[in-house]
């Protein structure tokens, strides 16, 4: 009889790594073969912002990805409600309010 486990796939997290990075703005290029993902953080009244990570993926694995969040949001949105769209900003523009009130200088 073949082990059960022999098939699984370990894998190991970091704490370096399961820390995360903070991103709120996602650019999304592809050529033929891949996918790029860069993940940018955006901040109020700073006029440059890095790529705080990057992510290549090959176009099956892009869908798969897809897929993937597709799933998880509708399982969030069944327990928390839908997330709201935010109107009327440039979809590849974070809102610069963070829910908070507004700066006075």
């Amino acid at each position: 009889m073949e082990d059960q486990n022999s098939n699984q796939l370990q894998i190991e997290l970091t704490e370096e790594v399961a820390q995360g990075i903070y991103s709120n703005l996602a650019i999304i290029t592809h050529s033929s073969s891949e996918f790029v993902v860069d993940f940018v953080r955006v901040m109020p009244g700073i006029p440059k912002a890095n790529v705080k990570s990057r992510v290549i993926l090959t176009p099956e694995h892009a869908k798969r990805l897809l897929l993937a969040l597709q799933e998880n949001i509708q399982k969030y949105e069944a327990v928390n409600g839908s997330i709201k769209n935010v109107q009327g900003h440039n979809p590849f523009i974070p809102p610069m309010s963070f829910g908070g009130p507004a700066p006075i200088a």
